[in-house]
């Protein structure tokens, strides 16, 4: 356990460096070093972002808080698939919340947890996807399904399952 605990760190502090030498020590480049960390882990790790403070010259404070500011941060690990249900209001009337509770059953989510155990699947509502016309709408890592129903959503799920993939593919 010690050896990957000190592997991980070696392997932050590099991507870290790594994201330095091509961005330059600017606090203009905050955002754009926290959206590729954030593609590299799937979320922003705690340690790494005293680490970014310390190398832009910024507080953590400061950077602990746009990380928490914009949505497209997490703090907390995402599965390999991010599931998000609109729950807008066209969505919302059509059915988006029959949906979100199927999807929830069928990866086993419990206790109002978002990311399963296996870290394959983060299930989340937003507010609005912007695409009303289809709704109600799902995407999963960016990709949009529209007009999906309960049934639909299980095909769709059972089509990434057979992939055969694992959470750290």
């Amino acid at each position: 356990m010690l050896q990957t605990t000190a592997n991980r760190q070696l392997d932050i502090l590099q991507r870290l460096d790594n994201l330095v030498q091509r961005y330059g020590k600017h606090s203009s480049t905050l955002i754009p070093m926290l959206q590729e960390i954030q593609n590299a882990y799937r979320y922003l790790p705690e340690d790494l972002l005293t680490h970014v403070a310390t190398a832009l010259d910024l507080s953590p404070a400061t950077v602990y808080g746009v990380a928490t500011f914009y949505a497209q941060f997490s703090l907390e690990p995402k599965g390999k698939y991010v599931i998000q249900v609109c729950d807008g209001t066209a969505c919302h009337v059509r059915g988006s919340m029959p949906v979100y509770e199927a999807i929830c059953k069928k990866v086993r989510l419990v206790d109002g947890k978002a990311t399963t155990e296996d870290g394959m699947f983060t299930v989340e509502t937003v507010s609005c996807v912007g695409a009303c016309a289809a709704a109600p709408v799902v995407t999963i890592n960016g990709e949009v399904y529209g007009k999906v129903t309960p049934d639909a959503i299980h095909v769709i799920l059972d089509t990434l399952e057979s992939r055969g993939d694992t959470a750290d593919a």
